[in-house]
C-alpha cells in the first residue's frame, strides 16, 4: 500500500502499537544512517520525535537535510499478531530551543515513555537526579510524510551468519531480521526490514520488488528491547551497498554499537554515561548558553498520574 500524504488514521493507530521505530537521517557526506527511537504519532498524522542533548547528531542531521525515513518494523510488546511495517519517507524540523519543560505533546510523550519503560521512572529519584539531567534537555524533531509504504515483515531466518567470517557477523546472527539503511537513486534515505545471507563478498540483502536502491554507503541496523522497552542494544554494520547480477550486496567494513556492546563490559554504562555528558557539555558551550534548570517536580507529577492510573 502507498499513500502520498500524511501518515493515515489506520495506519497511524497500527504505529502508535510501536514501541520503537527505526529514524535514518543522513549524515555530511549524504550516507545514510539510522538508530532505533520512540515517538509520538500526532493526531494531524506527523511524528513526533526527540533527542537528548546527549545525542544530538541526529538534530544536525536534519537541520543539514531534512530528507528523513521512519520505519515501524519491531512488533515486541505492541499486541499486534503480525503487522505490517510501515515504512514512512518525508522531510523533519528541528529548531534550535531546548526543551526542558514536558507541556503540550512533550508531556503526552514522557507520559507514554513513563508507561511503556517503567525504569526510566527511577531517573526522577535522588541521586540519579545529579547524573541524568542531561535526558531532561530535550530537541524536537518533527517528521511530516510525503510515502508511507505497508509491506509484509519478514519471516525471521534462521541463524548461520557468524560462521561467515564477515565483520558483524556474530552480531547479526542473533537477530532474525536487519534493517536496511540505503539511498535512493535521489539520494533520500531508504529504510527496509529484511533478511540477509552471508557470501564470501559480504551480505545477501533481501530486497522486494518496487524498493528503489542507489548503490554507496549503507547498512544494517538491528536493536532490541523487552516488553518494558528495557534491556536496550542497538548495532550498525556499515560498509558499501554494490548491485550485481544477484541482487544487492553489503560489503561491510565497520561495526558500530553506540550503547552496550554485543559482549558487554562492567564499565559500559559508565562509558555511556561520560561520553552523553560530554556531548550535552560541549552543546551548550559551543552555543554559549547555560545549563538548563530541569522542573522535576512537573516529571514527578507526570510519574504520579502514570502509576495511578496501572
Amino acid at each position: 500500500m502507498s499513500d502520498s500524504t500524511l501518515l493515515p488514521p489506520a495506519l497511524a493507530a497500527t504505529a502508535r502499537a510501536y514501541r520503537t521505530c527505526e529514524f535514518a537521517t543522513l549524515t555530511r557526506s549524504g550516507a545514510p544512517v539510522a538508530w532505533p527511537t520512540s515517538g509520538l504519532v500526532l493526531d494531524d498524522g506527523t511524528v513526533l520525535l526527540t533527542t537528548s542533548l546527549g545525542y544530538p547528531q541526529k538534530a544536525f542531521n536534519v537541520r543539514r537535510d531534512e530528507r528523513v525515513a521512519l520505519l515501524f518494523s519491531d512488533p515486541t510488546a505492541s499486541g499486534l499478531t503480525r503487522p505490517d511495517q510501515i515504512a514512512v519517507r518525508g522531510t523533519a524540523w528541528c529548531p534550535e530551543e531546548i526543551h526542558v519543560a514536558p507541556a503540550g505533546d512533550l508531556e503526552r510523550l514522557w507520559a507514554l515513555l513513563f508507561e511503556r519503560q517503567p525504569h526510566s521512572q527511577s531517573y526522577l529519584d535522588w541521586p540519579m537526579t545529579l547524573m541524568t539531567d542531561f535526558y531532561y534537555m530535550r530537541l524536537t524533531i518533527t517528521v511530516t510524510a510525503t510515502e508511507v509504504v505497508t509491506r509484509p515483515l519478514p519471516r525471521a531466518q534462521p541463524g548461520g551468519l557468524a560462521g561467515s567470517g564477515l565483520l558483524g557477523a556474530e552480531v547479526l546472527d542473533s537477530f532474525g531480521s536487519v534493517v536496511l539503511t540505503a539511498v535512493d537513486p535521489a539520494g533520500a534515505p531508504v529504510l527496509l526490514r529484511t533478511t540477509v545471507g552471508a557470501e564470501p563478498g559480504g551480505y545477501r540483502i533481501t530486497v522486494p520488488d518496487g524498493v528503489k536502491l542507489a548503490a554507496g554507503p549503507a547498512g544494517l541496523l538491528v536493536h532490541r528491547h523487552d516488553d518494558r522497552l528495557w534491556n536496550l542494544y542497538n548495532a550498525n554494520v556499515r560498509g558499501e551497498l554494490t548491485a550485481d547480477g544477484d541482487g544487492w550486496l553489503l560489503k561491510p567494513d565497520r561495526l558500530v554499537e553506540p550503547g552496550a556492546r554485543s559482549r558487554p563490559s562492567a564499565l559500559d554504562q559508565f562509558r555511556i554515561l561520560r561520553e552523553t555528558k560530554a556531548a550535552t557539555r560541549r552543546y551548550l558551550q559551543r552555543r554559549g548558553l547555560p545549563r538548563p534548570v530541569i522542573p522535576w517536580a512537573d516529571y514527578r507529577a507526570i510519574r504520579a498520574r502514570v502509576r495511578a492510573g496501572s
